[in-house]
């Protein structure tokens, strides 16, 4: 329950498992903690089956084989995986506890907690067949093979599963309830040229089934359509809360991003922020950029630690 290491990452994400390889590779002790089950951030809750297109190197990684690879990059400097677990407190000293009451005591601390706890926006009329049927995040394709699926709404995540799951699935539909969509405009074009049949204008409102979904009814107007269904897939967006961050003497901007100079450092000294919850002039909040400000702030980290220290750590071709 208690852990002493040279530096905790509070968030398991993309940056943060860099940070952790970082770490390792400056030959920092490291804990890495987070309030999800699994390492991976919004990329193993969210779309672990998606495919991203802008990591250096790769021309195409799904997100759960990205995180695989991450881990396994940090995997010889032997990281402290504290999942599960929601930090809460900070302390001075850097002494940082857990909802479940275990205590990492730290010499600094890089925080790449993304957006914060995330929960998804409920679809009433199928509130009930939770893990029956309804799925707000699609985490295994296969799981949905030979199934008649039915994705509730507009957004890049709804074109997305409809184009990967087409192919697996008996049928699919996408329901949104307006005419015009926040999805990326080729992936809609893609979809609606696919077999995929997208209903616009519309709403599912009944779910029936047993012990699981069975049919669904799609009201459209005074219209209402009855269609089999096996998985309802709600993709209805999330709210986003920091939580605990806000009290930990951070500052916060907007109750959302924590303002950082050049070297990732935050206003308290030996407190540094990389990824989504990190803001400065120019910002752009990509994968690949989450990934150059875990290792700026690591090395800066390193030389908080110990001045004598170059912040440049050399190549990782000379080790």
């Amino acid at each position: 329950m208690n852990h002493e290491v040279d530096l905790v990452i509070v968030g398991a994400g993309p940056a943060g498992l860099f940070a952790a390889y970082y770490a390792g590779f400056r030959g920092l002790s490291v804990a890495v903690l987070d309030s999800l089950p699994e390492p991976g951030g919004q990329i193993n809750a969210m779309y672990p089956e998606k495919k991203i297109y802008d990591v250096a190197g790769f021309p195409a990684v799904r997100g759960r084989e990205l995180v695989d690879r991450l881990l396994a990059q940090a995997e010889p400097f032997r990281p402290c995986y504290l999942l599960g677990q929601r930090a809460e407190t900070l302390e001075p000293g850097f002494v940082v506890t857990t909802d479940s009451g275990t205590r990492v005591t730290a010499k600094a601390v890089v925080i790449a907690g993304g957006i914060g706890t995330f929960t998804p926006r409920e679809l009433p009329a199928a509130r009930e067949f939770a893990g029956r049927g309804l799925a707000y995040f699609v985490r295994r394709l296969e799981d949905y093979a030979g199934t008649d699926v039915v994705i509730v709404g507009g957004g890049d995540s709804a074109f997305d599963w409809a184009q990967a799951l087409h192919p697996l699935a008996r049928s699919v539909t996408v329901v949104h309830r307006r005419d015009t969509f926040r999805a990326h405009p080729s992936t809609v074009e893609a979809v609606r040229a696919s077999p995929v049949e997208v209903i616009t204008g519309a709403t599912v409102s009944k779910v029936v089934g047993a012990d699981s979904v069975e049919l669904v009814e799609i009201a459209r107007g005074e219209e209402v359509r009855t269609l089999p269904c096996q998985r309802i897939i709600a993709a209805l967006g999330f709210t986003a809360n920091l939580g605990p961050l806000l009290r930990w003497g951070v500052h916060i901007e907007n109750r959302r991003h924590i303002p950082v100079d050049a070297s990732m450092a935050t206003n308290i000294p030996g407190v540094f922020a990389v990824g989504d919850i990190n803001d400065y002039p120019g910002k752009v909040r990509l994968i690949a950029v989450g990934f150059g400000e875990a290792a700026t702030a690591v090395n800066n980290a390193a030389h908080f630690l110990d001045p004598a220290r170059p912040v440049f750590p050399g190549h990782s071709t000379d080790s």
